[in-house]
């Protein structure tokens, strides 16, 4: 039986101080396929060297330098990728990346995507103009290929079991009824009409969050953790990075875990590795 294809995603945040603290340590033990990569804030050759040659590389650059940035490193090349999301006016570089691999007579699309975190006024519309797309973009990507999937820093955390502190945070970015309706969209039932969390409604799009199904109806496990106070040490978390995948592709997975640091100080990132094994 063939090895599963393993595919991981992080938000680095800054790849350069991540391999400083450790990433390639954890990277060297963990026989990864496919790495999607987040808020890689630095230029392709920063990756090419940090990550060395067995790997290929693919890298969208933010249009401000030193801000967003995503990446896909696999050990087989790509047979194609795309950078675009949404109209020609909006701005995704540095946070929309698809591309397609050849896993024995199979193809699998992976998306490194990175959502804005949001915020006041400007922040927030540029977030909701970011989910449209991706809502849009969705079908569009399983009409392409049924196995797909969308990995990454997704910035929302989609239901009360996703942030430790979810009371305290229904009227912050990340947590907001409408964000958390996109979610409740893309996951509902195929063609389904859905109401979402903010009573809107709209087409169930099928997809899959691996993570949750995996690990069923628990609080977290979380993915991120504030830098402030003891967050992480009490395990006070979001559940902020995800598979999103196709239904066929879901019902692949065979292990999934959280590569959560065994303490404070032996973090590389606020986020923590989610490494996914696939048996395709």
């Amino acid at each position: 039986m063939p090895k599963p294809l393993r595919i991981a995603t992080v938000n680095v945040n800054g790849v350069r101080a991540a391999f400083r603290k450790g990433m390639g340590d954890w990277l060297a033990g963990r026989d990864i396929d496919i790495l999607a990569l987040q808020e890689v804030r630095a230029e392709t050759s920063d990756l090419e060297s940090l990550l060395g040659t067995e790997w290929d590389i693919l890298h969208d650059a933010a249009t401000a330098k030193g801000r967003a940035g995503v990446a896909i490193a696999s050990r087989n090349k790509a047979s194609i990728h795309r950078v675009s999301l949404g109209a020609e006016e909006f701005d995704s570089a540095g946070r929309w990346l698809e591309a397609d691999y050849e896993v024995g007579d199979r193809i699998v699309t992976v998306v490194s995507a990175y959502v804005h975190s949001g915020g006041e006024g400007a922040k927030q519309v540029e977030k909701y103009k970011f989910l449209d797309a991706m809502e849009e973009r969705l079908p569009e990507l399983e009409q392409h290929n049924e196995l797909a999937i969308v990995l990454g820093d997704l910035n929302v955390g989609h239901r009360e079991l996703d942030i430790k502190n979810w009371k305290g945070n229904q009227k912050n970015p990340g947590f907001l009824p409408r964000e958390r309706a996109y979610f409740d969209r893309i996951l509902g039932p195929k063609g389904e009409t859905v109401t979402g969390v903010d009573g809107s409604e709209g087409p169930g799009l099928g997809w899959v969050d691996v993570g949750r199904r995996f690990a069923g109806e628990v609080a977290g496990p979380y993915t991120w953790w504030s830098q402030r106070g003891k967050a992480f040490d009490t395990d006070t978390g979001w559940r902020i990075d995800y598979h999103l995948a196709t239904a066929p592709l879901a019902e692949t997975v065979v292990d999934y875990a959280i590569d959560r640091a065994s303490a404070w100080d032996t973090r590389w990132s606020d986020h923590a590795p989610v490494v996914v094994d696939y048996a395709l």
